[in-house]
């Protein structure tokens, strides 16, 4: 007598174990049992996509940024360029991704489209660069802007000292991390909510500039590129600026196994 294997199964936990093709074989089934394949649940949306997106997009860059190009540009016109540049270049960056996305139905991102093309080498090379170099720089520079915004109200008359800076910065990165770890559903909640909070302070900073704009104060667009005194130098560090302000157009490809209909949304 032939028993059926049974297959071990998740259900509140955030995985879910079963068949290669979610099906349990029949009793007289000749063909051999398949091994199990573990996926991750389906939880993200298109609202939650797109708040990934625009929340990591519209992150501490945008308020850092502008002061860097303008700095190293040397012009309020040569700025504009700059920012131009930056933006379609990105934008192709997105659309290059969003076709990855759809005809690699991984998550990972960058580590998981090297791993298919160049083979693992590369891909671990590649992943570690991430790990130890490019991801904690880039962390340390939003939360450290993170602390010093929350700080910079009860300090306005003097100036913030740097260790208080430090220690909300490490709060808010314990914050963050438990709070992936525990729940994607909540995880992807909080982030549609402070998505709405930093679009409402992008408008706060757009409306009023639109506003004056057109009541006619537009003398800074007047001989735009007076001025220019970029050099050599400051061109790079400029158009750094501009695309780490633009950056985040990428993250949902590192949880396309967890996006509802890949294809469509991506």
């Amino acid at each position: 007598m032939f028993r059926k294997a049974a297959v071990p199964t998740v259900s509140n936990g955030s995985y879910l174990q079963g068949r290669a093709n979610g099906k349990l074989s029949s009793m007289d089934s000749r063909q051999p049992a398949q091994e199990g394949k573990v996926m991750l649940k389906k939880k993200v949306t298109l609202l939650r996509g797109i708040s990934i997106i625009i929340g990591t997009i519209i992150g501490a860059g945008i308020f850092i940024s502008p002061k860097g190009i303008l700095k190293n540009t040397g012009s309020v016109g040569m700025s504009l360029t700059v920012w131009t540049v930056c933006g379609i270049l990105s934008l192709f960056g997105a659309l290059c991704y969003a076709e990855l996305g759809t005809c690699i139905k991984k998550s990972g991102g960058h580590y998981t489209y090297i791993l298919e093309a160049f083979g693992p080498l590369p891909a671990f090379v590649r992943v570690w660069v991430e790990l130890l170099i490019i991801r904690p720089a880039a962390t340390a520079v939003i939360s450290l802007a993170f602390g010093r915004y929350v700080l910079e109200p009860f300090f306005m008359q003097c100036e913030i000292p740097e260790l208080a800076i430090k220690l909300i910065t490490a709060v808010g990165i314990t914050l963050v991390m438990v709070l992936n770890s525990t729940s994607v559903s909540w995880s992807a909640r909080i982030q549609m909510f402070l998505t709405f909070c930093k679009l409402v302070a992008i408008l706060i900073i757009v409306v009023p500039g639109v506003i004056q704009l057109i009541k006619g104060e537009t003398q800074h667009f007047k001989n735009a590129f007076a001025g220019n005194n970029a050099s050599v130098m400051g061109l790079p560090l400029a158009f750094y600026s501009g695309m780490y302000a633009y950056s985040g157009w990428f993250y949902l490809n590192f949880v396309t196994e967890e996006v509802e209909n890949p294809e469509k949304y991506v």
